[in-house]
């Protein structure tokens, strides 16, 4: 591994150890290790080394929101009155659960999120009394997403 000016190269055997725990962050090191014929204890030292590089940002648990009921997933584009208001409407939408990502975007809209609720009647509450309560919230446009057809991480 070599850091250059925030960007890290990575060789092949950091991309195979990489692959594998992309795939399930729960495999043990020891299996990984077998399969690639390195010690699981060189395993952890690149880990640490690719973590403290910031290339690893850590691992978490992923919830399935469909089985807590949450099945409308949407994208809103989201118009503000001027640019000043940025920070304050960021701040506004993070006290928004059902906010799930937030992107200061190019293009037509200062702020593009994304968010999860329960139903489409959840959807319009959630529009009508959180965001487009918030001040200097001109409008926003909202795309419904039907079905999710790819998710996947970087190819490394």
């Amino acid at each position: 591994m070599k850091v250059t000016d925030e960007k890290v190269s990575i060789d092949g055997i950091d991309k195979i150890i990489l692959n594998f725990l992309m795939e399930d962050a729960r495999k043990p090191i020891l299996e990984i290790a077998r399969s690639i014929g390195i010690s699981g204890a060189a395993i952890h030292q690149r880990l640490r080394k690719l973590e403290k590089a910031g290339l690893i940002e850590g691992s978490k648990l992923q919830i399935n929101p469909r089985i807590l009921g949450y099945k409308t997933l949407a994208f809103v584009g989201v118009f503000l009155d001027k640019a000043v208001s940025n920070p304050q409407a960021v701040k506004k939408l993070s006290e928004i659960p059902e906010v799930i990502e937030c992107h200061y975007t190019t293009g037509n809209w200062s702020i593009f999120l994304k968010i999860l609720c329960k139903d489409n009647e959840h959807l319009m509450n959630v529009l009508n009394k959180n965001i487009q309560a918030i001040e200097g919230v001109s409008r926003t446009e909202t795309f419904i997403s039907l079905n999710q057809q790819i998710k996947r991480q970087i190819k490394i």
